[in-house]
Protein backbone atom coordinates (compact mmCIF):
# COMPACT_ATOMS: atom_id res chain seq x y z
CA UNK A 1 0.00 0.00 0.00
CA UNK A 2 1.12 3.54 -0.77
CA UNK A 3 2.07 5.50 2.38
CA UNK A 4 1.55 9.26 2.57
CA UNK A 5 4.53 11.28 3.76
CA UNK A 6 3.33 13.68 6.46
CA UNK A 7 6.76 14.64 7.81
CA UNK A 8 6.88 18.40 8.18
CA UNK A 9 3.24 18.78 7.15
CA UNK A 10 1.89 22.26 7.83
CA UNK A 11 -1.68 23.40 7.52
CA UNK A 12 -3.04 26.67 6.17
CA UNK A 13 -5.92 28.06 8.27
CA UNK A 14 -9.05 29.51 6.65
CA UNK A 15 -11.72 31.28 8.69
CA UNK A 16 -15.35 31.76 7.70
CA UNK A 17 -18.03 33.87 9.36
CA UNK A 18 -21.57 32.75 10.07
CA UNK A 19 -23.74 34.22 7.29
CA UNK A 20 -27.10 33.56 8.94
CA UNK A 21 -27.77 30.47 6.81
CA UNK A 22 -24.45 28.59 6.86
CA UNK A 23 -23.16 28.48 10.46
CA UNK A 24 -19.48 27.82 9.72
CA UNK A 25 -17.32 27.68 12.85
CA UNK A 26 -15.11 29.67 15.19
CA UNK A 27 -12.49 27.02 14.36
CA UNK A 28 -10.58 27.32 11.10
CA UNK A 29 -10.72 24.99 8.15
CA UNK A 30 -7.29 23.37 7.97
CA UNK A 31 -5.78 22.77 4.55
CA UNK A 32 -2.82 20.45 4.20
CA UNK A 33 -0.96 20.06 0.90
CA UNK A 34 0.84 16.73 1.05
CA UNK A 35 3.28 15.40 -1.55
CA UNK A 36 1.47 12.57 -3.29
CA UNK A 37 2.36 10.83 -6.53
CA UNK A 38 -0.31 9.38 -8.81
CA UNK A 39 -0.95 5.80 -7.69
CA UNK A 40 -3.82 3.37 -7.90
CA UNK A 41 -3.98 3.04 -4.12
CA UNK A 42 -3.96 6.69 -3.00
CA UNK A 43 -7.47 6.31 -1.61
CA UNK A 44 -6.30 3.34 0.46
CA UNK A 45 -3.34 5.41 1.65
CA UNK A 46 -5.68 8.17 2.86
CA UNK A 47 -7.89 5.60 4.55
CA UNK A 48 -4.84 4.20 6.38
CA UNK A 49 -3.63 7.66 7.39
CA UNK A 50 -7.02 8.74 8.72
CA UNK A 51 -7.63 5.45 10.54
CA UNK A 52 -4.21 5.67 12.22
CA UNK A 53 -5.32 9.00 13.76
CA UNK A 54 -8.77 7.88 14.92
CA UNK A 55 -10.78 9.26 12.01
CA UNK A 56 -13.11 6.76 10.34
CA UNK A 57 -12.86 6.79 6.53
CA UNK A 58 -16.46 6.18 5.43
CA UNK A 59 -16.65 6.87 1.73
CA UNK A 60 -14.87 7.40 -1.59
CA UNK A 61 -16.53 9.72 -4.07
CA UNK A 62 -16.58 13.44 -4.90
CA UNK A 63 -17.91 16.48 -3.05
CA UNK A 64 -21.60 17.36 -3.47
CA UNK A 65 -22.33 20.07 -6.02
CA UNK A 66 -24.68 21.94 -3.68
CA UNK A 67 -23.93 24.00 -0.58
CA UNK A 68 -24.15 21.91 2.56
CA UNK A 69 -22.64 21.39 6.01
CA UNK A 70 -22.61 18.79 8.76
CA UNK A 71 -24.18 19.95 12.05
CA UNK A 72 -23.13 16.90 14.05
CA UNK A 73 -19.64 15.98 12.80
CA UNK A 74 -16.28 17.32 11.71
CA UNK A 75 -15.07 16.08 8.31
CA UNK A 76 -11.72 15.37 6.63
CA UNK A 77 -11.58 15.30 2.84
CA UNK A 78 -8.48 13.65 1.35
CA UNK A 79 -8.03 14.31 -2.37
CA UNK A 80 -6.79 10.97 -3.72
CA UNK A 81 -6.92 11.83 -7.42
CA UNK A 82 -7.63 14.77 -9.72
CA UNK A 83 -8.54 18.34 -8.90
CA UNK A 84 -11.58 20.46 -8.05
CA UNK A 85 -12.76 23.99 -7.44
CA UNK A 86 -14.67 24.19 -4.19
CA UNK A 87 -16.50 26.96 -2.36
CA UNK A 88 -15.89 26.90 1.40
CA UNK A 89 -17.90 28.91 3.91
CA UNK A 90 -21.29 29.11 2.20
CA UNK A 91 -22.58 30.79 -0.93
CA UNK A 92 -20.55 33.97 -0.32
CA UNK A 93 -17.53 31.99 0.86
CA UNK A 94 -14.08 31.50 -0.65
CA UNK A 95 -13.30 29.59 -3.83
CA UNK A 96 -10.32 27.28 -3.50
CA UNK A 97 -8.66 24.87 -5.89
CA UNK A 98 -7.72 21.50 -4.42
CA UNK A 99 -5.65 18.77 -6.01
CA UNK A 100 -4.31 15.30 -5.37
CA UNK A 101 -2.57 15.20 -1.99
CA UNK A 102 -4.62 17.98 -0.38
CA UNK A 103 -6.58 17.40 2.81
CA UNK A 104 -9.33 19.76 3.97
CA UNK A 105 -10.39 19.42 7.59
CA UNK A 106 -13.78 21.04 8.08
CA UNK A 107 -15.10 21.82 11.54
CA UNK A 108 -18.79 21.00 12.07
CA UNK A 109 -21.01 23.61 10.44
CA UNK A 110 -18.57 24.62 7.69
CA UNK A 111 -20.24 25.06 4.33
CA UNK A 112 -18.76 23.39 1.27
CA UNK A 113 -19.75 22.82 -2.36
CA UNK A 114 -17.92 21.52 -5.42
CA UNK A 115 -18.35 23.79 -8.46
CA UNK A 116 -15.99 22.12 -10.94
CA UNK A 117 -13.80 19.01 -11.00
CA UNK A 118 -11.68 16.79 -13.20
CA UNK A 119 -13.15 13.53 -14.47
CA UNK A 120 -10.79 11.53 -12.26
CA UNK A 121 -11.58 13.52 -9.06
CA UNK A 122 -11.71 11.16 -6.07
CA UNK A 123 -12.05 12.06 -2.40
CA UNK A 124 -11.87 9.99 0.78
CA UNK A 125 -14.24 11.33 3.42
CA UNK A 126 -13.50 10.65 7.09
CA UNK A 127 -15.01 11.61 10.45
CA UNK A 128 -13.67 11.47 14.00
CA UNK A 129 -14.41 8.17 15.71
CA UNK A 130 -17.83 8.53 17.34
CA UNK A 131 -19.09 10.94 14.66
CA UNK A 132 -19.66 8.42 11.87
CA UNK A 133 -23.41 9.12 11.68
CA UNK A 134 -22.98 12.52 10.09
CA UNK A 135 -25.96 14.45 8.75
CA UNK A 136 -26.15 16.72 5.74
CA UNK A 137 -27.87 20.09 6.06
CA UNK A 138 -28.33 22.77 3.44
CA UNK A 139 -28.05 26.43 4.43
CA UNK A 140 -31.36 27.53 5.92
CA UNK A 141 -32.07 30.76 7.79
CA UNK A 142 -35.13 29.30 9.51
CA UNK A 143 -33.26 26.26 10.86
CA UNK A 144 -30.10 28.24 11.66
CA UNK A 145 -30.52 28.46 15.45
CA UNK A 146 -31.17 24.72 15.71
CA UNK A 147 -28.06 24.01 13.65
CA UNK A 148 -25.96 26.27 15.90
CA UNK A 149 -27.20 24.42 19.00
CA UNK A 150 -26.28 21.06 17.47
CA UNK A 151 -22.84 22.25 16.33
CA UNK A 152 -22.06 23.53 19.83
CA UNK A 153 -22.45 19.97 21.15
CA UNK A 154 -19.98 18.34 18.73
CA UNK A 155 -16.88 17.25 20.66
CA UNK A 156 -13.42 18.01 19.36
CA UNK A 157 -11.48 15.17 17.75
CA UNK A 158 -8.87 13.21 19.71
CA UNK A 159 -6.28 13.74 16.95
CA UNK A 160 -5.53 15.65 13.78
CA UNK A 161 -6.33 13.24 10.90
CA UNK A 162 -3.03 14.08 9.17
CA UNK A 163 -0.52 14.69 11.96
CA UNK A 164 -2.02 12.94 14.98
CA UNK A 165 -1.63 14.45 18.44
CA UNK A 166 0.94 17.01 17.27
CA UNK A 167 -1.06 18.41 14.36
CA UNK A 168 -2.43 21.87 13.67
CA UNK A 169 -5.92 20.81 14.67
CA UNK A 170 -4.80 20.03 18.21
CA UNK A 171 -3.36 23.54 18.59
CA UNK A 172 -5.99 25.57 16.71
CA UNK A 173 -9.23 23.83 17.67
CA UNK A 174 -8.80 24.04 21.45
Amino acid sequence: MNVIDTAGARAQSLYFEDDGATPNSRYPVLWYRLPLEPAADNASAFEGLFSAHRWAPLWRNGIFDYHHFHPNAHEALGIACGWAKVILGGEAGQRVSVRMGDVLILPAGTGHCCIEHSEDFLVVGAYPCGQESYEINRPDREAHKRALARIAKVPGPDQDPVSGTGGALMMQWR
